[in-house]
């Protein structure tokens, strides 16, 4: 039998982070210059119902059997034998790599877990919908983030720019003109589960007050989809930067978001914010072809660990 891969891609948001927990609207888009992949291969001398788990980038070697329950990757893995009602695995080996990095922002949880799903059912040759892997996905993102939204599972599932909102039917968005986002990585993980915690224990302790912050960051979400759909990109800068100026008031900016973000501002970038949990991780900033390099450049000046350069469009 030969070898199954299945790859899935990074995500970043573009606006409603923590604001997206609380009903509010997100958007967030592929970011299919880094992935993550999953690969299973047979094992034909193997025992039956033996599976070995590779992750080379966590140093993960390691029999499913001897992965507890709540492991994220033996977690997927589970959902998928669950789902398809199946007892014993065939004999085999899944690896797991990925060029997305971990705790960033960029969904790298959520991509590995999809890869995984993708991969292993179609293995086992009843290949999972669309809306099967990312429910599952969500099971498992669980285990990463505690309360997470459902906007990255969503995202990579579907490889589409989406307006997210809690508990409502997915909406797709079309991508009238496409635009193009320069990402700059921090270097500093940012574990989206603790950030996500202290922003609801603030949220308690200063309910109105959050609750006024997620409602702008919603009513700027719903503009930026307005501009999105009607082709009127440039717009979305002024929104990026009010934007982050909310998620300061947040508490989830840090000295190192805030300078690449102005570092981006200073360079060209139309606007900027954090993307993400915040606290480190990533942010993004508003470029025009012509100027995203500038605009990298200079973020790689400011210290970012690294860049990307992304291209948003419908498909």
């Amino acid at each position: 039998m030969p070898a199954i891969t299945a790859s899935a891609p990074g995500k970043v948001i573009l606006f409603g982070e923590h604001a997206v927990v609380y009903g509010r609207p997100a958007i967030a888009v592929p970011v299919n210059e880094v992935r993550a992949r999953a690969t299973v291969n047979a094992d034909p001398r193997g025992v039956p119902g033996t599976m070995r788990i590779q992750a080379p980038a966590i140093g993960l070697d390691a029999l499913l059997a001897d992965l507890p329950d709540d492991q994220p990757l033996a977690a997927a893995v589970s959902s998928v034998l669950s789902m398809l009602e199946i007892s014993r695995v065939p004999a085999c080996t899944l690896r797991i790599t990925s060029t997305i990095p971990l705790a960033s922002g960029l969904g790298s949880g959520a991509a590995v877990s999809v890869a995984i799903l993708r991969a292993l059912s179609a293995f086992l040759g009843q290949p999972l919908s669309d809306e099967q892997v990312s429910a599952l996905a969500f099971k498992v993102e669980k285990l990463h983030h505690g309360t997470p939204s459902g906007i990255d599972n969503t995202v990579i599932t579907y490889v589409r720019p989406v307006y997210f909102v809690r508990g409502q039917p997915i909406q797709t968005l079309q991508v009238a003109q496409p635009f193009t986002i320069v990402i700059g990585d921090t270097g500093i993980p940012s574990p989206t589960a603790i950030t996500v915690n202290d922003v609801r224990s603030l949220w308690g302790e200063k309910t109105a007050h959050y609750e006024s912050l997620f409602d702008s960051a919603g009513q700027i979400a719903r503009q930026a989809r307005q501009a999105i759909e009607s082709g009127r990109p440039e717009e979305l800068g002024a929104l990026m930067d009010t934007n982050h100026s909310l998620l300061q008031e947040m508490g989830v900016s840090s000295p190192e978001l805030d300078r690449l973000v102005s570092a981006a501002r200073a360079s060209g970038a139309r606007g900027a914010k954090l993307s993400g949990s915040g606290r480190g991780g990533n942010m993004i900033a508003l470029a025009s072809p012509d100027t995203a390099s500038l605009v990298a450049n200079a973020l790689s000046a400011a210290g970012a660990y690294r860049t990307i350069v992304t291209t948003v469009h419908s498909k």
